[in-house]
């Protein structure tokens, strides 16, 4: 009689298979090719260059103008300007100081975008990692099927087995076939979000284990790390500076703008008058407001930095208490199943006949629940990993 055993070890179901790309290569790609990212640098390089036009000297003006005389030998005179205006030189050198901040502020938010899109590549990675996993338990599962359906065959043929079990193998056989295509259904849905996050260019992904990440020593310690390089943090705490500076600028503005220019006024009579034009612009009504209107930005980008710490540090504990539990039961788990070899001791039993199939089959479910349940707590061990350290992203 042939002997099949299924090996108990679980990293034989999830062993690396030849070369792979690792989750750091993909995000490496997915950084150079995604579409959004590229779209959102463009915009960025636009927005920092309006930043800077809002400083420019506005356009100089020239005008000229011929009046005649409605009698006969008064002949006709005329009048040309060229003039440039100019704000106070003070509000020049505030817009200066707020472009840069306001451009520091834009490359904060282009790295929140940037963090965004990378978290979600790979939090679709470890979800490939998971349907990897399944898949080569799920091959298990169809060759110990397989050849359970070939040896009641054989047993059925020479009586010592009844229809019920043979029955009962092919409703299993049945079952893991389903299971394994639902799984390759979801696992290429996944290569596709993936492709579509890399520019539609397709990944190669068949990693099946986790990359080894260290769990935070305690909460105090985690929470002052992720709360300095926070990205949502940064671009809050970069856009109350920008509007800090506003400030400046809209007070800047209330002082007066100038214009000088060259006059001509000619005539038929040969005379010609020469000069230089000087005007003044006292904003008494233009600048009314502006400040109120800054410092109330201001305040609103203060209460939103505010906000946003809270939230970030109750996102944290939140996060940080899921990762202890999983961990828990993780270890337990992990305890449990690799100091035990029941496939072994079941394949032994029921070819000896001291089981009957009924039972091998509640016993091998519960065994391959339990290995599903592991790799499920992993793949939500190593998600919320990622979301508490997707700092450094």
């Amino acid at each position: 009689m042939k002997r099949f055993i299924l090996t108990m070890a679980f990293a034989a179901t999830v062993g690396t298979i030849g070369a792979q790309t690792s989750i750091d290569e993909v995000l490496r790609m997915v950084e150079a090719n995604n579409k959004e990212l590229q779209a959102n640098r463009q915009l960025v390089t636009a927005q920092k260059l309006e930043t800077k036009v809002e400083n420019n000297l506005p356009n100089p003006s020239v005008t000229y103008s011929h009046l005649y005389g409605n009698k006969e030998g008064m002949g006709f005179t005329g009048e040309f300007i060229a003039s440039q205006d100019f704000d106070f030189p003070s509000l020049y050198v505030q817009r200066n100081k707020w472009a840069k901040v306001k451009g520091e502020s834009l490359d904060k938010q282009s790295d929140e975008l940037r963090q965004q899109i990378l978290l979600q590549a790979k939090e679709v990675c470890l979800d490939l990692i998971l349907l990897n996993q399944q898949k080569a338990l799920l091959e298990t599962r169809r060759q110990n099927a397989e050849q359970l359906s070939a040896l009641y065959k054989q047993r059925l043929e020479s009586g010592d087995a009844n229809i019920l079990e043979t029955n009962k193998i092919e409703l299993e056989l049945l079952n893991v076939r389903n299971e394994a295509r639902m799984n390759e259904t979801a696992r290429v849905a996944k290569l596709q979000e993936l492709a579509a996050l890399n520019g539609g260019a397709e990944i190669s992904f068949t990693a099946t284990e986790y990359a080894p990440m260290e769990a935070p020593h305690s909460f105090i310690d985690l929470k002052q790390e992720a709360m300095t390089a926070d990205r949502r943090l940064l671009a809050l705490q970069s856009e109350k500076n920008a509007a800090t500076r506003q400030i400046s600028v809209n007070r800047a503005k209330g002082l007066p703008s100038f214009s000088v220019g060259y006059r001509m006024n000619p005539s038929s009579g040969g005379e010609r008058y020469n000069g230089f034009l000087v005007g003044i612009s006292i904003p008494i009504f233009a600048n009314r407001n502006n400040v109120k209107q800054a410092k109330a930005q201001s305040l609103y980008s203060d209460l939103q930095l505010e906000n946003a710490e809270t939230i970030v540090e109750k996102e944290l504990l939140q996060l940080y208490n899921q990762s202890v539990a999983l961990k828990a039961s993780i270890d337990e788990y992990n305890e449990v199943l690799k100091s035990q070899n029941n496939l072994a001791l079941l394949n032994k039993a029921i070819q000896a006949g001291q089981i009957s199939m009924i039972e091998y089959f509640v016993d091998v479910t519960t065994l391959y629940q339990s290995m599903q349940n592991y790799m499920q707590l992993q793949n939500e061990y190593h998600k919320v990993m990622a979301q508490l350290y997707k700092f450094k992203l």
